[in-house]
C-alpha cells in the first residue's frame, strides 16, 4: 500500500491541494474496498491498485477546485466516482450519488457505511426518472454521452443558476459548438496520467461559470 500512498500524496501536492491525513486514509481505504468488491461486483476494469489511485482518485480530485454550491449530484457514479473522493474532501457539502446499476449502488452504500460518510445520499435510478424534492446547484458526471444528450437528461436536476460539470477526454468542436455561449472548456492534468482530460462547464448563466 506504500506505493498507493506515495502516488496519492505526490498527486495531491501536484494538484496544489491540502488534504489532512484522515482524508488520505479514507481514500486509500476506499480503494481497498473497490479491490475487495471488484471480483464479485465488476466495479471497474482496473485491477491494479496503483492504477486505481491514478485513474480513480487523482482523476476525481482534479475536479475539486471547480466544485460550487452546497448540493451536488454525481450522475452515473458507478463505484462512487468521483462522488466519494469529493465527499471525503468536502464533508460540509451534500452529495447525491446516482446510478441505475443496483449492484454498484449496493457497493457504494457499503462504502459509505464503512467510511462513515454522513454527507452522501445514494439513489438507484435512471437519471431521467429521478425527480428530487430540491434541485442541485451542481450536476457532475463523467461524460457518458455527447453534451447535448447529457444536458437533455440532466436539465431537470439543475437549480436556477446551476451548473453542469462534465468530465471528458477529448471534446469535439461540433459537440461544443451549440454551447459555446454558455460553456467553458477547462483542460486539466491528472498527475501520473498521460491521457487528455477536460472539464466542460455549462452554466445556466455565464456569471455562474466564471464566478
Amino acid at each position: 500500500m506504500d506505493d498507493c500512498r506515495s502516488i496519492l500524496v505526490d498527486g495531491i501536492e501536484t494538484l496544489n491541494l491540502s488534504l489532512d491525513e484522515d482524508k488520505i486514509e479514507k481514500m486509500l481505504a476506499f480503494i481497498n474496498l473497490i479491490e475487495k468488491w471488484n471480483k464479485a461486483y465488476n466495479l471497474t476494469a482496473i485491477k491494479n491498485k496503483p492504477e486505481m489511485v491514478r485513474l480513480h482518485l487523482l482523476d476525481s480530485l482534479t475536479v475539486l477546485p471547480y466544485i460550487k454550491g452546497h448540493r451536488i449530484i454525481d450522475i452515473g457514479t458507478g463505484a462512487g466516482l468521483p462522488g466519494i473522493p469529493l465527499a471525503i474532501c468536502l464533508p460540509q457539502l451534500a452529495f447525491t450519488l446516482l446510478d441505475s446499476n443496483a449492484k454498484k449502488t449496493r457497493f457504494v452504500q457499503q462504502a459509505v457505511l464503512e467510511l462513515k460518510l454522513s454527507n452522501i445520499q445514494i439513489v438507484n435510478s435512471r437519471v431521467e426518472d429521478f425527480k428530487p424534492e430540491q434541485r442541485y446547484e451542481l450536476v457532475l458526471t463523467r461524460a457518458f454521452a455527447e453534451l447535448a444528450e447529457i444536458m437533455k437528461l440532466t436539465r431537470h436536476l439543475l437549480a436556477e443558476n446551476g451548473m453542469l460539470l462534465a468530465m471528458k477526454g477529448h471534446c469535439t468542436d461540433t459537440e461544443f459548438e451549440q454551447y459555446k455561449d454558455q460553456a467553458t472548456i477547462i483542460p486539466v492534468h491528472v498527475p501520473h496520467v498521460e491521457a487528455e482530460r477536460n472539464l466542460i462547464c455549462i452554466g445556466l448563466n455565464n456569471e455562474h461559470i466564471n464566478g
